[in-house]
Formats: C-alpha cells, structure tokens, sequence
C-alpha cells in the first residue's frame, strides 16, 4: 500500500483516509508480530519523544513509553505537575519549546482545541493521546482486536454497537471510525448522552461513501440485536464531576452490558471496553459507589467481564502495538 504519513499529526480520525487506517492497522499487526517473535526493531534510533499528560493514564502512558523504547527512542514523561502548559506559559509557546527539543510530543488532556493548538506550532508530529472529544489511538488498537477475532477486512456490513454513554470520547471516535471503515455503528443509550448532531451528520456523509449506516437509538434490543461487538465504557468519564454518578446510574443502568443482552447480539459476538471498567469492587471508586449506591457492578457484570466472550485484555495490550504504529509511521 503506497501510503505515507511521514511528519504527521495524529490527532483525531476524521482527519484520515480508510486506506490510511488501513496501512495503520497493518502497520500494528506487523510491529506486534515482531513483539511477540521478540524480533528487534528499533528503527528510530536516537529520537527523543515528550509525553504529556494532563491527565493520569495506565494503559496509554505504558504503550508509549514501552513502544517508544521498542522503537529505539527515549521518552520523557511530564505529569500534570512538571509542566507550565496552559499555566505560566501558553499552549503555543510550550509547543514551540518542546518542538525544538523532541522530535514528536504525546498530548493527553482536555479539549480537542488544546492537542491542535499544540500541533499548530511544535513543527514536529503531534499525537492525540486522549482529549474530551476523541480518543483516536484506542480505535486503531480496538479495530486491530475486532479483526484479530473476525479477520482482515472482515469488519465492514458487521455491527459494532456501543451501549451507553455514547457522546464521550470512545463513542464518538468509534463512531468516526466505523463509517471510515464501512462498519455498522450503533450508539445505543439514553438522548442525554448520544454523539453532537454535528458529529453525527459528518459521520453518516462518510457512511455514505463506505457502505456504512450510522444508528442511534435508546432501545437496548434493537442496539444489541445482530452485534458482532458489544462496547461500552464507564459512565462517569475521566475529569468529570463525582457528583454525577446518582444522574448516570439512572439514566444508563437499563444499557448495562449484561449477559440478558449479550444474548442478544450476534452467536459470535464479543465484548470490548476501553478499560478501566468498574465490575467488581476492587477498586475505591467501585467501593464507594456501592457503598452509596448499592450497585456492586456497573457499565458491565463481573459474568460478561470474566466471561469467553470478553476481549478487554487484548484489546488493551494492542494499545501498544497500535501506538507503536502511530509513532513509527509518523517519524520515519
């Protein structure tokens, strides 16, 4: 494929061709075949990489910083604490500075408007590693894990539902993705927490083009009936107020991801979440809405999370194989 994105940014996937994803995607299942054969290939030796997260991270900061060191590169981390971005000093200027310092800067944060300022001024790639808007590098990692079960290429005319609070991030980047790809989209959840119609309406003039459809509805059984993919994520988002969790759970509990309606979609359907889930009560956030709340599971069971039809840990580990892509196809 005669594709080049040598010096771009990366920083949401409206702004790429299919057959740029699609050398993306290859890109992924080519560099974590060698991860796996432990084949070296470190091919940008000697570049320096600035990783900036405003917001905490595990699977993002770790798929950097593990893929910049795979590729030959060092990394350099800076917290929310070890930086004046936005602070004492502008977006522009700090990307003017690290621009001359690195050779490509990770943003993850806030709003889409911060990751394209930064862009327009470091004069080296820029890569999108989360904002309130889109989450582009995860959907390179969850169509990998979709076609890693159902096959190259086999994803189009399949429906890929995502059950819940569909206008954040995850949502709308699968949205955008899905009718890049000619794959059926179904954002299933309550009128309060669908995509912008704007998004919407560019997403179904894509469709268009790709043979895609673009659906969004609050009955659970028609977003679950015929699914290849059943996604979801949780439902108070990263940055968001705790305060919003009695509001959430009364609106999104009918489009928990539960076993009632997995057996709803496709016989070889399976689940996908971004992670972190709350299905359990392992973690503080899970102990204290149970403890407030009564709800022992939330977005998703223990059953479905644990269960065969579960891909949550690979499509986490392909975070790094598709990141790894991203950097590489960017900087060579």
């Amino acid at each position: 494929m005669d594709v080049s994105l040598s010096g771009r940014n990366f920083l949401k996937l409206l702004d790429f061709t299919p057959e740029e994803i699609r050398y993306l995607l290859d890109l992924s299942a080519e560099l974590k075949e060698k991860k796996r054969a432990h084949e070296p290939h470190r091919y940008l030796e000697g570049r320096n990489v600035a990783l900036i997260f405003e917001k905490t991270s595990t699977r993002t900061r770790c798929a950097f910083e593990v893929g910049a060191a795979d590729l030959g590169m060092h990394a350099v981390y800076l917290d929310p604490s070890a930086s004046q971005i936005g602070k004492k000093e502008s977006i522009a200027d700090t990307a003017r500075v690290l621009g001359r310092m690195f050779d490509g800067i990770e943003y993850r944060g806030f709003g889409q408007e911060r990751v394209e300022e930064l862009a327009a001024y470091a004069g080296v790639p820029v890569w999108n590693g989360l904002t309130t808007e889109f989450h582009p590098t995860q959907m390179i990692a969850d169509v990998l894990t979709m076609e890693e079960e159902f096959g190259r290429g086999s994803m189009a005319g399949r429906k890929v539902t995502f059950m819940g609070d569909a206008g954040n991030n995850v949502g709308n980047s699968l949205m955008v993705v899905c009718a890049k790809l000619g794959i059926d989209f179904c954002a299933c959840g309550p009128a309060e927490q669908m995509p912008e119609d704007g998004l919407v309406e560019t997403c179904r003039a894509i469709a268009a083009e790709t043979g895609a459809t673009i659906t969004l509805t609050a009955d659970v059984e028609e977003g679950a009936r015929g699914a290849s993919v059943i996604y979801t994520d949780i439902w108070v988002s990263m940055g968001e107020s705790s305060d919003l969790w009695g509001e959430r759970i009364r609106l999104l509990s009918p489009y928990q991801v539960n076993a009632e309606l997995m057996a709803l979609a496709a016989d070889d359907a399976i689940f996908m979440h971004c992670l972190p889930s709350f299905h359990d009560r392992k973690t503080t956030i899970g102990e204290e809405v149970y403890q407030k709340f009564g709800l022992a599971e939330l977005e998703v069971t223990d059953e479905v999370f644990e269960g065969p039809r579960s891909r949550v840990f690979d499509e986490a580990e392909n975070r790094l194989h598709s990141i790894k892509a991203v950097m590489y196809a960017t900087l060579k």
